[in-house]
């Protein structure tokens, strides 16, 4: 199973220079991943109620937020093996065509270290700002992973659908992955995980009980089968937001909490119903908005795995 770790790009914690401490240490570490956030703008008024937290508001470090792929880029620069992925990347804020040559651009010059993690969104005030249909983005979505992938792997390319279209035209280069970078969407509903299985290559969970992860997983499993596809090549990647405490908590507590040996117990869970890559994000945690902390969380976790 391999290990990841949050790029620190959302909240006051978001500099150059760590950015730069981040991503060198998580490859001296042997860390396999660095990962980035999406979000785009803190609404004053929430149209619709954050469906993280109690009350429904925003936490105040969305206030400060470096766009996912040029923190990326800047990571790249200064690294050579570790992956670089997107956790996620909300398909309506983009057009296809323009987001395959940024990723493809990142590929490229990373040597093929991209991975493209893909979601929907759920902030309507996002979505309206970027001038996208909030309720189409669902349709919007099966075709602009079809985009992606027609980029992707053909040359010249021709694309002529309900909401994109692309004359036949030669773009160039190609990935550096084949066929194309991995792409994990983060799927909840029932429409959403078909089209995961239909088009994705892994899932994106956050925020699932393990044995609710393990019933959804194979259910995902199965409906890649039904789509003709291989379900075995379908990657379970969980996104982890670790809560270190000194002292255990009790049964009620929430997946990666507790202490350190208490979130071991929970990797080896994760290990155990098949994921094959955990990301840790303690950007929300106690003190995760202190690179100190941030470089000392990424050691302890690192033993753990």
């Amino acid at each position: 199973m391999r290990i990841g770790f949050a790029l620190p790009n959302i909240g006051p914690v978001a500099t150059p220079e760590a950015v730069i401490a981040v991503a060198e240490r998580a490859e001296q570490l042997g860390y396999d991943s660095l990962w980035t956030i999406e979000r785009l703008l803190y609404p004053v008024k929430l149209q619709r109620p954050y469906p993280v937290t109690a009350d429904g508001s925003l936490p105040e470090v969305y206030k400060h937020a470096l766009d996912p792929l040029e923190a990326l880029t800047f990571a790249a620069a200064r690294t050579r093996k570790i992956a670089l992925g997107t956790s996620v990347l909300d398909i309506p804020y983009y057009n296809p065509v323009m987001l395959a040559r940024r990723l493809t651009t990142l590929d490229f010059l990373s040597k093929g270290r991209v991975r493209v993690g893909l979601g929907l969104g759920w902030n309507k005030d996002e979505v309206d700002a970027t001038g996208a249909d909030f309720k189409q983005r669902g349709a919007m979505a099966d075709e602009f992973l079809q985009v992606l992938k027609a980029i992707w792997t053909t040359n010249p390319v021709k694309f002529h659908g309900k909401f994109y279209q692309v004359p036949e035209s030669y773009i160039g280069p190609k990935p550096v992955q084949k066929p194309h970078p991995p792409i994990y969407m983060g799927a909840f509903v029932p429409r959403a995980l078909k089209r995961l299985a239909k088009y994705a290559d892994g899932w994106n969970p956050v925020g699932i009980p393990v044995d609710g992860m393990a019933q959804m997983f194979e259910s995902i499993k199965q409906l890649a089968k039904e789509a003709g596809r291989d379900p075995s090549r379908i990657e379970l990647i969980i996104r982890a937001h670790p809560e270190i405490a000194d002292k255990p908590l009790g049964k009620e507590r929430s997946l990666f909490s507790g202490t350190l040996d208490q979130i071991k117990e929970d990797i080896a869970r994760c290990r155990s119903i098949g994921a094959h890559e955990i990301h840790f994000d303690p950007t929300f945690m106690g003190g995760g908005q202190a690179l100190d902390r941030w470089l000392v969380v990424m050691e302890q976790i690192r033993k753990l795995v």
